[in-house]
């Protein structure tokens, strides 16, 4: 049984997000459709990025996760992840978008995994 993947986004670090997102609103000609506060970071979801704003030393802990994937079920990708001996990095949580889990796959990949709930997936849609 395949993994729905909903969407990839690239993971972009700043140190301000409102002095980034005006760059990024006319790169993608959108507006950002997700905008929430998780622990000491703000972030954004616009076109297929995700800004993630802090200082370094809130950002530090997220700097190696090469990007953020938003799938049907996290309960899946804990299923593959154990199945090709992926490792738990972190979760999964209780995000203010849903769920999300980070894994280190096998090779040295590090993505965060994101199971929206109804209210943030009407919005990223």
């Amino acid at each position: 049984m395949a993994v729905t993947v909903l969407a990839t986004l690239a993971r972009v670090y700043v140190d301000d997000l409102d002095v980034a997102l005006p760059t990024f609103v006319e790169l993608t000609g959108e507006q950002p459709r997700l905008r929430f506060t998780y622990r000491e970071l703000e972030l954004a979801s616009i076109g297929g990025y995700l800004l993630l704003a802090g200082s370094q030393e809130a950002l530090a802990p997220y700097r190696g996760t090469h990007a953020t994937t938003i799938v049907e079920s996290i309960d899946r990708i804990l299923h593959i992840t154990e199945q090709h001996g992926g490792k738990v990095l972190d979760g999964p949580n209780e995000v203010p978008t849903g769920r999300n889990l980070t894994v280190q796959h096998p090779g040295g990949a590090t993505i965060e995994y994101v199971q929206f709930h109804a209210a943030a997936r009407s919005a990223f849609a």
